[in-house]
């Protein structure tokens, strides 16, 4: 919607649509645009919830809990180890302090449980398992769930299975919609991926922006 114009009902509405429904189309790409290209606070990561420092985003320097499925930097992952190391203590998740998991059944059984919460980046994370496994129905599914929930990371999936017609139809409108929506969430590959398809159509002063 546009918010230009206020309606005292919905048959009032529905009568000034045909009068309105150009100027509606286009303020509401307007604003479209207005928080597509507006800069991220952060990247899709977000900060580590335990030194609050933006996570890098080199995946390789942080890890998932799967007990709770929030990510944390390497930093504050080994501190928090040499401490428990030190004081002879179990070993515990550095946010929720559960005790970290010791065989890959504890640590299914810990996503599952978050999974069936609908935890977001559980729901992309399974989904991602699913699809390397081949269960492409089922990564598309959970991808979805994730997406839904407003999860950066599986727009993203969905928009790369869109836009190449990987484990669904291929339909570009859908792998624009999650790569613009992947993009206002933070992730840096959606943007410029878009950027591309921008260039690719001849768009350039969008493609720079």
């Amino acid at each position: 919607a546009c918010h230009l114009v206020k309606y005292c009902g919905v048959k009032c509405q529905r009568e000034h649509r045909s009068k309105h429904k150009r100027a509606c189309k286009k303020r509401a790409a307007e604003i479209r645009d207005e928080i597509l290209f507006k800069q991220p606070e952060s990247s899709h990561f977000g900060e580590c919830p335990i030194c609050c420092l933006p996570l890098p985003l080199d995946e390789g320097k942080s890890i998932m809990m799967a007990c709770c499925s929030q990510q944390i930097c390497k930093g504050c992952s080994y501190t928090n180890a040499i401490r428990e190391i030190n004081d002879s203590i179990q070993q515990r998740c550095p946010f929720c302090r559960r005790p970290l998991p010791k065989t890959d059944a504890e640590v299914d059984r810990m996503v599952k449980r978050r999974v069936e919460v609908n935890d977001p980046v559980a729901l992309r994370e399974f989904g991602t398992r699913c699809h390397f496994e081949g269960d492409y129905g089922s990564a598309i599914e959970y991808w979805t769930r994730a997406a839904r929930l407003g999860e950066a990371g599986a727009h993203y999936q969905l928009s790369f299975a869109y836009n190449l017609g990987d484990d669904v139809e291929k339909d570009m409108k859908k792998a624009i919609y999650h790569a613009e929506q992947a993009a206002i969430g933070g992730h840096y590959i959606a943007r410029h991926n878009l950027g591309y398809e921008e260039y690719d159509d001849g768009k350039v002063e969008r493609a720079v922006k």
